[in-house]
């Protein structure tokens, strides 16, 4: 009985073992679900937040230009007024002024096209099939943007469709269309003008938490030397593509919120930074990226890792999070320009204490980076190539004394994004 007790002994404590495993494991991937549910729900609000003040703007709109249409023009279905108007405003902000103007248009190619071809041919599926590739070709020869195109071909279906069942049905849509488009602008520009210094706060904020984010990253990987944490940051980095479309597009917004605004011209001069900084962010996302693809060689090759080199890199990190906090705050940038500064001066202290040919890479682009940041911030381009041979050290000033060459700079990196 001993005998056979033992071995069955012995499976339960390796049942035990085995059930303490899986308890971690499920406890591990339950605590990353609800890391990650958090997380969703944080980006969810986020982006309510951030489309407060459209979606107000579009209801606004929405309700004036059926007033418009419907109470002072005497339509009596206004439908395409209000579609006009929130079409108008779901654009890209910056882009609302052409896009009326290419709602305008299209509907008229769309109309042209759409009575000419009924007039001759009638009312029919095989009709409005040719009514639509007619009126796609005609604005495509034209040169029409694709949203000409689509409002064109929505226009001619329109026509072909209804006007066997309602008169007179061209000018309507016309004069809807320019009500709908005026409405829109007159609500962004009078009515409801959202603050553009908050909306640049709020688009320039994900590119630059990226931005340092990933380069903090790459800090920490190059003290652990940790190949796989500095490979995941480049990974992160190259899929920027989003947050820098969504800085730029605000920045186009905020330029024409403050054209059209007379609330808002007194704005017009603190868009200045935002406005030089959107090329300069830019480019120093692409020579960030050629930093942390070198940080990932040099683990590779066992270079040597001198310890002022991480430190560059952190120093970087701070630079874009103190030029976020002080463009917020409508300040001068001089902390985010000495965090540069910095970062190059640790850069140099690494090359004089050695390095491979990939650190000598990594060395180039922290100072290439910062001298973007300082660019960003305001400085012009040849004062911020001064300042970063200044920090740089002695090694690069004519008569300094014998030592190793500065590394030449490496030719220019494709896009990361």
């Amino acid at each position: 009985m001993a005998d056979r007790r033992i071995p069955l002994l012995r499976r339960d404590r390796k049942g035990e073992r085995l059930s303490d495993v899986d308890t971690a494991r499920i406890a591990e991937t339950v605590a990353q679900l609800h890391h990650r549910s958090k997380a969703t729900l944080h980006e969810r609000l986020h982006r309510v937040r951030m489309s407060i003040g459209l979606a107000v703007q579009a209801g606004l709109a929405a309700g004036l230009s059926w007033f418009a249409s419907h109470d002072l023009l005497g339509n009596p279905q206004p439908v395409f007024a209000p579609i006009s108007a929130v079409g108008t405003l779901a654009v890209s902000v910056g882009q609302r002024f052409r896009r009326t103007a290419e709602l305008i248009i299209g509907v008229a190619v769309g109309v042209g096209v759409g009575d000419l071809l009924v007039y001759f041919l009638g009312a029919g599926p095989w009709q409005l099939g040719l009514v639509v590739t007619a009126a796609i070709l005609l604005t495509i020869f034209a040169g029409g943007s694709v949203a000409i195109v689509i409002q064109a071909a929505a226009t001619a279906v329109l026509i072909v469709t209804l006007s066997p069942q309602v008169k007179n049905l061209e000018l309507p849509r016309f004069i809807d269309a320019l009500v709908g488009g005026g409405i829109a602008l007159l609500v962004t520009a009078i009515l409801l003008p959202l603050n553009p210094l908050r909306v640049l706060n709020r688009a320039a904020r994900p590119a630059l938490d990226l931005l340092a984010a990933q380069l903090d990253i790459t800090a920490d990987g190059l003290r652990e030397r940790d190949r796989q944490k500095i490979q995941t940051a480049l990974d992160r980095l190259r899929d920027n593509k989003e947050e820098l479309t969504t800085l730029t597009e605000a920045i186009e917004g905020a330029k024409e919120t403050t054209l059209l605004s007379p609330a808002r011209w007194h704005r017009r001069s603190e868009l200045t930074h935002y406005a030089e900084a959107a090329d300069p962010i830019d480019r120093a996302m692409r020579n960030s990226g050629t930093l942390i693809r070198r940080a990932v060689t040099l683990i590779e090759d066992e270079e040597p890792i001198p310890e002022p080199m991480p430190d560059a890199v952190a120093h970087l990190a701070e630079s874009v999070r103190l030029l976020k906090k002080e463009f917020a705050h409508g300040e001068e940038p001089e902390q985010a320009r000495e965090r540069s500064l910095r970062a190059v001066s640790e850069a140099g202290r690494a090359y004089a204490a050695g390095v491979g040919f990939s650190g000598s890479v990594v060395v180039a682009q922290v100072r290439t980076t910062a001298s973007d940041l300082l660019v960003a911030s305001g400085i012009s381009q040849e004062e911020a190539n001064r300042l970063v041979r200044k920090s740089f050290g002695e090694m690069e000033r004519p008569g300094a004394p014998a030592g190793p060459e500065p590394a030449p700079k490496p030719p220019t990196a494709p896009p990361v994004g």
